[in-house]
């Protein structure tokens, strides 16, 4: 599809990630842009409308799709992040449950809600943003990781049923992004309006996958080692 002229909505586009999508995206001449955040603020630039959107609130998403009707393109962009979490204590249950609520529940939710607009649109666009994550463990990453992986295939399936009606469906995968969510993180890091520009050429080549750096495509790659990169250190070794 043609970002130009598009009619876009961004999950949890605050800040971060999220912002820098809003604004590739007038760069690229979208006509109407609908900025989803837990609390919506005024914005003053041409063409952006606050949208108030939580999607791990069924009557928020409600809401918000009554309002934005007319979405072309939907960038599932909302994410959070729990570090260091293990699996195996209550707390980390918790965190695991709190992520998978905005990480895989909210963009199914949000994604059903939009599907009857994308439809209209003539299919359009859904973007889920991923993770090289989805396709590895670290030991601080482990809950974080499961919800990532879930959504992976979540994405797949989605592709799978919205074929029928003509909606473009794009896995994003990459390793650490500038943002908040990465700042204690002690490694390269991409720009977010690096990532979001080179999401919105994805989106205009009819992608259906993404892999943004070379995290990505290593951590991809490393799937088919002879011991694949999932399996974690040998413990032979």
């Amino acid at each position: 599809m043609r970002i130009g002229g598009c009619r876009a909505l961004v999950t949890g586009a605050g800040r971060g990630l999220g912002a820098a999508f809003v604004q590739s995206l007038r760069r690229a001449g979208a006509d109407t842009i609908y900025v989803g955040m837990r609390e919506p603020r005024e914005l003053n630039q041409p063409g952006l409308i606050p949208v108030a959107l939580d999607v791990s609130d069924p009557d928020s998403i409600a809401a918000a799709a009554t309002r934005c009707s007319d979405v072309s393109l939907l960038i599932n962009n909302a994410g959070v992040m729990k570090p260091d979490a293990c699996l195996l204590d209550v707390q980390g249950s918790n965190d695991l449950h709190e992520q998978l609520a905005v990480n895989l529940f909210g963009m199914l939710d949000v994604t059903r809600a939009f599907a009857p607009s994308l439809a209209d649109a003539g299919g359009g666009c859904v973007v889920n943003m991923l993770s090289a994550l989805s396709w590895a463990s670290l030991p601080h990453t482990s809950t974080y990781s499961v919800s990532k992986a879930a959504a992976w295939s979540l994405t797949n399936g989605l592709r799978n049923e919205l074929r029928a009606q003509r909606t473009q469906v794009i896995a994003v995968h990459v390793g650490y992004v500038d943002t908040d969510m990465a700042r204690a993180v002690n490694a390269p890091k991409l720009a977010p309006d690096v990532v979001a520009t080179r999401v919105l050429e994805a989106i205009e080549r009819g992608d259906e996958e993404i892999l943004v750096d070379d995290t990505a495509r290593q951590v991809k790659a490393a799937m088919l080692w002879p011991r694949p990169l999932y399996l974690g250190p040998d413990p032979g070794r």
